[in-house]
């Protein structure tokens, strides 16, 4: 076996032991531990991408040498490495970004167990990204969700304790529903590894045995990680977990822990269920239409929103809304857009969040629009970072989000012939609404008038950790939106290797 085929465990295990190693340490301390680590697992996914780049196919690591169906297994193919490879490079520039705030809004005792659940966020997103293992990615889940919980809650303020609340409460329906479809499922296949599932799942068609029990398994399955991730109406906890966590929890809750549940879905629409049979069932016609209504409800919410933060956390309703609107399609053309869409939004979103902290601390740390008047003049490369994000989600050429919506469109197209006109109607009307409230924010950021006084000659430089996330966000943005191409046939050839 190959070095770089361990490469995956490796990074899975490391995170955790650094999140244990970390315990004793001081804040500083365990800050550069997890910087050094975050920095280490991109590089190992880097290699890993460019290793079944050229195998030309995926690998499974066995865990303990235990042959399936009793051992538990890693499988590493082109979109699970490229999926890595992003995840792991925007909370790297994540935690850069927003460093500075972390040690301001955490209590000193505990900046080192803030580090801690980065540590334990990243093995379960690493984790559910690579598992064969159905029980597997179920515990990373629920590590996920409170390491998240624990990340929201640990600044201590009312409203972030409220947030965690909610957060939790809304998770832990969405787990519960995804456990019960899990035991229901193995209960009639008797396997926990996905391609054992999938070859019973794919007898009991046949057979025709257990049709409804399956599709019972099916919708509690979809319905608990649609929770999870905030697909409208069951986004009710987003807004406050974005809004009033510091702004690394903000800018990695909503680039990552949201999409890695879709991840996971997808894994199991494509191998353990069968995307065939995925479509059989119906479940992508209902996920199409939340996805359609989200992508416009989100964005209206966005407009009617007071402050920035929650702005863009209304934004992120509607951008979960596209992804599943391009499941929702039923084909891979759609299932593509929707993957491109994961790796576009997790740029940006990080992108936009971190940016906009710049802005708020020019303007006297103050998250209104009107103390944001004129705010790109006081912190300049803050004000041109949010013009960049704020212009991809739109849907600007040159840019990740342009490509986006491109690819949604022409899934649409070549969808069936009643999903044709609604979704090109509900696509073109979310890009009018994303335009209204992300250009309205860049206008008033822009506009030197009517600027408060008290904020008038602050000038705002960022920090070296900043300036350097925010420059690797836009050039990750611009180099998305013009070297589309390799990447999509990436995720194609990734999403093949799936089915």
């Amino acid at each position: 076996m190959s070095l770089v085929q361990n490469f995956p465990c490796f990074s899975i295990v490391i995170c955790m032991a650094a999140g244990i190693f970390s315990t004793p340490l001081k804040g500083k301390q365990a800050k550069r531990m997890t910087l050094a680590v975050v920095t280490m697992v991109a590089m190992m996914s880097v290699l890993t991408l460019l290793y079944v780049m050229d195998a030309g196919g995926s690998f499974v690591y066995t865990m303990g040498r235990f042959p399936a169906p009793w051992g538990n297994e890693i499988r590493a193919g082109i979109l699970e490495t490229l999926l890595a490879t992003i995840f792991s490079l925007v909370m790297l520039f994540s935690l850069l970004g927003g460093m500075d705030q972390v040690f301001r809004d955490i209590d000193e005792t505990k900046v080192n167990l803030y580090f801690i659940l980065v540590d334990l966020l990243l093995s379960s997103l690493l984790a559910i990204i690579y598992t064969n293992d159905l029980f597997t990615g179920y515990v990373f889940v629920e590590i996920n969700t409170i390491a998240a919980c624990g990340m929201i809650m640990i600044r201590r303020s009312g409203r972030s304790l409220i947030a965690a609340t909610r957060y939790m409460v809304m998770s832990l329906i969405g787990s519960g529903l995804f456990l019960i479809g899990l035991a229901m499922l193995y209960d009639i296949s008797g396997h926990l590894l996905m391609e054992n599932v999938h070859e019973a799942v794919t007898h009991l068609v046949q057979t025709g045995e257990y049709g409804i029990p399956l599709l019972v398994i099916i919708s509690f399955i979809t319905v608990g990680l649609a929770i999870k991730s905030g697909l409208y109406p069951f986004h009710s906890w987003m807004p406050d977990a974005y809004g009033y966590s510091t702004i690394s929890s903000s800018s990695i809750l909503s680039a990552l822990v949201s999409k890695s549940y879709i991840i996971l879905l997808i894994k199991i629409f494509y191998r353990v269920i069968g995307f065939d049979n995925i479509v059989i069932s119906k479940i992508v016609n209902v996920l199409f239409v939340f996805g359609l209504v989200g992508m416009v409800m989100g964005s209206v919410s966005a407009i009617m929103a007071k402050d920035i933060y929650k702005m863009i956390a209304y934004s992120s309703i509607a951008q979960i809304g596209y992804i599943y609107m391009g499941i929702g399609l039923a084909t891979e053309e759609g299932m593509i857009a929707a993957v491109f869409h994961v790796l576009t939004h997790a740029i940006t979103k990080s992108l936009l969040f971190l940016s906009a902290k710049g802005l708020t601390v020019a303007s006297g740390r103050k998250r209104s629009f009107s103390a944001l008047q004129g705010a790109a003049f006081r912190n300049p490369l803050a004000g041109a970072a949010f013009l960049v994000g704020s212009l991809s989600m739109v849907g600007t050429p040159m840019l990740a989000g342009f490509i986006s919506k491109l690819l949604f469109a022409m899934a649409a197209l070549g969808a069936t012939s009643e999903k044709v006109l609604i979704t090109l109607i509900v696509l073109a009307v979310s890009t009018i609404l994303n335009a209204v409230y992300f250009l309205h924010t860049v206008v008033r950021i822009y506009t030197p008038v009517n600027v408060p006084e008290e904020y008038k000659y602050m000038r705002v430089h960022a920090s070296p950790g900043t300036a350097a996330a925010l420059f690797w966000l836009i050039f990750l943005n611009f180099f998305m939106g013009m070297m589309s191409q390799p990447i999509t046939d990436l995720i194609r050839f990734g999403i093949e290797m799936f089915a």
